[in-house]
């Protein structure tokens, strides 16, 4: 081995990249019309990323994000906050959008059969039309939502 290939793999046996062929990965039951794919969670920031597939009139519930997050619009469209014709955005394929920590979206709705890489640095808040908390998803949150999905998929393949 050269000199560079030996200080590389000292250097890298402390670590280990994180690679997954998504489209061997099942889509899990998210909530209605919504499904995801887990890629990954981190105990260590809070952090993580997922993808969403989202059936056309599906929507988020009302939420506050606890920690930014960003997102990548693969394919379809998504109207957050009422889309752009009411104040608020309407994503296309190949829109990134950025959600500060803080941030309440009372509405995030897909007006067509849509997919998005998704990555939040915290968890989300989901409340109602008062501000009351209903729940909260964190990377833990979405972690047993993948075990449970997984779970359910093996059992009906029996």
């Amino acid at each position: 081995m050269t000199d560079k290939t030996t200080r590389d793999t000292v250097r890298n046996a402390n670590f280990q990249d994180t690679y997954i062929h998504t489209v061997d990965q099942p889509w899990i039951p998210f909530s209605e019309g919504i499904d995801i794919k887990v890629l990954r969670t981190s105990a260590e920031t809070g952090t993580w990323s997922v993808l969403f597939k989202c059936a056309k009139g599906s929507a988020f519930a009302r939420h506050e994000h606890l920690g930014s997050g960003e997102y990548l619009m693969l394919t379809g469209k998504m109207e957050v906050r009422g889309g752009v014709q009411k104040g608020g955005i309407t994503a296309y394929p190949g829109d990134y959008g950025y959600e500060p920590n803080g941030v309440i979206h009372d509405s995030t709705c897909f007006v067509e059969d849509s997919t998005f890489y998704f990555t939040n640095f915290g968890p989300i808040k989901f409340i109602d039309d008062e501000d009351k908390t209903l729940f909260v998803l964190d990377w833990q949150g979405v972690r047993a939502i993948e075990a449970q999905g997984k779970e359910k998929l093996a059992a009906a393949a029996e």
